[in-house]
């Protein structure tokens, strides 16, 4: 196939907006990922595995608790959106987006079998003249290494019959201040005809579109972005052992060092990483690295002590306890407030509170967790045992209940002065009372 009556083709379809995009995960990336392209003009498929998933979404029902209902309706009633489970009609679109899980092993080794699989089901549809772009963060090669040769088991070509591009999220849910659109967005593809096709693709709903070389430059892209606030986060969470030790406080040492106007970021000790990205996708590249016989070492240790952030809250929280009229962890009643990754999410994924609960529960607590953006603890890789707890009844005196009261999430929302008041201890992980403006005795920092 001559590839610039490809590249041309799918420009005018892009330029009309006659193309039709198809996006593969309909989760916290590929949700937002659809109704910004819908907002554009573009017609969308979205394909995802769970039918639950596509009955809400035909019914104007969000699943993620940071997109209204309205948003959701807006979407469906466009005229230019669907959501199915028929795999079998990934020939339709002209421009396919994969936004799948890519988590790591039990081993921290990347686990690639969401894609792989996905890029299976894409191999046995592919059709002369469509892009596949892959948003799911991985290793430098993944786009080239991994998909390119499935794909090509198809007996089509890639770049000369198809067009591979690489470009990844940065989705930020909750963020008030950004959106899919609003948020510049990192394209690399390996000839210059996909870079067109896919520059032009994202500039139709991205407010700004930067170009890199390849799909191996974008890939480091991201891991880059996450490896720089791992590391730091690391980095903040061993100056807190260390101010302790000293008796500073390590949130008066950042309000303080953040004013200076050049050359500092403010970063936050916390009970452990959350999320998809910031606790998995450094070990993306550790992991490639050893190929070239290269360790990394700021990486690895970054990742070391952001593992640990959870076993010493676990230690504090039991000197608390002894410090506060000798009982120990074994029989305590405690209540975890908030077990989403970050506040005013429902995003569980990498939770640290999944990890405190199964690191107190080992130690003979009794647990229960108020939530109010997560009612149910749903199915997770590493804690599949927790999936189906419930968050308990908030009132105003629910902390009397407990010996103590752990917050590991600072929702906007919880009421911390009520839970200062009534608590015969508060283990605070996050600084959320006295950001709030709520001092007692009750209260230790973690």
């Amino acid at each position: 196939m001559d590839t610039r009556t490809t590249k041309d083709t799918l420009l005018q379809k892009i330029s009309d907006r006659t193309a039709v995009t198809g996006v593969i995960g309909l989760g916290y990336v590929g949700l937002p990922f659809c109704m910004a392209a819908v907002r554009k003009g573009l017609t969308t498929v979205g394909f995802d595995i769970d039918p639950s998933k596509c009955a809400a979404l035909a019914e104007g029902q969000s699943y993620l608790k940071h997109l209204t209902n309205a948003a959701i309706t807006e979407l469906t009633s466009s005229g230019r959106f669907e959501a199915t489970t028929d795999f079998a009609r990934l020939s339709e679109p002209d421009i396919l987006v994969i936004c799948v899980p890519t988590p790591l092993t039990r081993h921290r080794e990347p686990d690639l079998s969401y894609l792989i699989r996905t890029t299976e089901q894409i191999a046995k549809a592919v059709r002369p003249g469509q892009m596949i772009i892959l948003e799911s963060t991985t290793y430098p090669g993944t786009t080239d290494e991994v998909m390119r040769p499935i794909l090509e088991a198809s007996g089509l070509r890639a770049h000369e019959e198809f067009y591979l591009a690489f470009s990844p999220e940065r989705e930020d849910p909750g963020n008030e201040n950004f959106t899919t659109s609003t948020i510049p967005k990192v394209v690399g593809a390996d000839t210059p005809e996909a870079r067109a096709v896919a520059e032009a693709f994202y500039s139709v709903f991205i407010d700004k579109v930067v170009m890199v070389s390849n799909t191996r430059t974008a890939e480091t892209v991201k891991l880059t972005e996450n490896i720089f606030r791992s590391v730091n986060i690391a980095l903040v969470n061993e100056m807190k052992i260390v101010c302790e030790a000293m008796g500073v406080d390590i949130w008066e040492v950042i309000d303080a060092a953040k004013t200076k106007p050049f050359g500092f970021m403010p970063f936050y000790p916390g009970p452990g990483l959350g999320g998809h990205c910031i606790p998995i996708d450094p070990f993306y590249l550790s992991w490639k690295a050893k190929e070239f016989d290269i360790t990394t070492r700021f990486i690895e240790l970054a990742g070391e002590i952001n593992s640990a952030m959870p076993y010493r809250v676990v230690e504090k929280l039991a000197l608390a306890l002894d410090q506060r009229g000798g009982k120990g962890l074994n029989g305590a009643r405690v209540l975890i407030g908030g077990i989403a990754y970050k506040k005013n999410v429902d995003d569980m994924r990498e939770s640290p509170a999944l990890k405190l609960i199964e690191l107190l529960e080992a130690r003979g607590s009794k647990i229960d967790y108020f939530d109010p953006f997560v009612p149910k603890i749903p199915m997770t890789r590493e804690h599949a045992e927790l999936a189906g707890r419930k968050s308990v009844a908030w009132r105003e005196d629910l902390t009397a209940d407990y010996d103590a009261t752990l917050i590991v999430t600072d929702h906007d929302g919880l009421d911390y002065a009520a839970m200062a008041a009534h608590a015969p201890l508060l283990v605070d992980t996050r600084n959320a009372c006295r950001k709030s403006g709520v001092t007692d005795a009750s209260i230790v920092l973690a």
